[in-house]
């Protein structure tokens, strides 16, 4: 199977421009100019590629089994990144929570940790004010706008955590974070590990890496740290080991976050070891620990 990546772009020919080039400056040929319909062309034939690329993954996908999809396992996932997000394994009493962590990143809050300074929180309430304009967040869009990208709260203070909380009451919004958290975290994870031929629990090595990390292509980012660790391992996908493969993404990550000093309990008490316990279907019950506490699920 080829290896899954991430397009950022796609090249477009540029026979035409370099034909523009090779005219002497005397001659009489007609200068050649890059057609907009052969680029538009290209376009398009690339746009077509990339959707029967897709197809077929998704054939490959619907024959899999649903692993960390499947309603049981992915309560269980919620659970398990609800104890190494708020030490808690009752995920549904997150929507409302919000605090600033001093970790650089703004506030955090609701059910994964959205912040206002990675860009998601604000995205989350953007989509949310598109389909409820008159919420109790998008006053806030203006502020939320300035301070993506840092650890400020200049026009947030004093009434944004409030606002969330009281928020985070409606179902509308709770529903808006499951929707936000399944689109932009769940489900790209889930379906690249399936397409990397990881079982159930590389699916949550994958989806807590990407909420963690966040969606980005650099190497402190999710796809980053993938990319690091396929230059190190085969995913099963290409013929590699399950648990050599995930070592290896487990030692990368690990290495990322003891380099910003960030506690690595969430991948030494609890992935490594459903890992080395050989529970790569991450089947109850469990036991792991995180900041030092306990948890179990029978």
């Amino acid at each position: 199977m080829k290896r899954t990546g991430v397009a950022f772009f796609v090249a477009v020919p540029l026979v035409a421009t370099a034909a523009y080039f090779l005219v002497p400056a005397d001659s009489a040929e007609p200068v050649v100019k890059p057609s907009v319909s052969a680029a538009q062309a290209a376009r398009e034939e690339a746009k077509d590629r990339a959707e029967e690329e897709r197809a077929e993954e998704d054939k490959v996908i619907a024959g899999l089994p649903a692993g960390l999809a499947a309603p049981e396992k992915k309560e269980l996932a919620l659970r398990i990144v609800a104890s190494a997000h708020q030490s808690t394994l009752n995920w549904r009493a997150l929507y409302g929570s919000i605090e600033d962590l001093e970790d650089g990143r703004g506030y955090t809050a609701g059910i994964v940790g959205f912040c206002t300074g990675t860009h998601d929180l604000l995205a989350l309430v953007e989509r949310y004010t598109e389909t409820h304009p008159d919420n109790g967040l998008a006053r806030y869009l203006p502020a939320l706008r300035e301070v993506d990208g840092t650890d400020s709260h200049a026009g947030l203070d004093p009434g944004f955590t409030a606002a969330w909380k009281r928020e985070a009451k409606l179902p509308a919004f709770r529903r808006a974070q499951d929707e936000h958290r399944d689109r932009v975290s769940f489900d790209p994870a889930v379906r690249l590990a399936k397409l990397d031929g990881l079982g159930t629990l590389g699916q949550f090595v994958y989806y807590d890496a990407l909420i963690f990390h966040g969606p980005d292509a650099g190497p402190e980012g999710f796809y980053g740290l993938r990319e690091r660790a396929l230059r190190v391992a085969d995913t099963p996908a290409e013929g590699g080991s399950e648990k050599a493969y995930l070592d290896a993404f487990l030692d990368i990550r690990r290495t990322a976050m003891a380099t910003e000093r960030m506690d690595t309990s969430r991948l030494d008490t609890a992935q490594r070891r459903f890992l080395n316990e050989g529970n790569l279907r991450l089947e109850t019950p469990l036991e792991w620990a995180v900041y030092g506490d306990t948890y179990k699920v029978p």
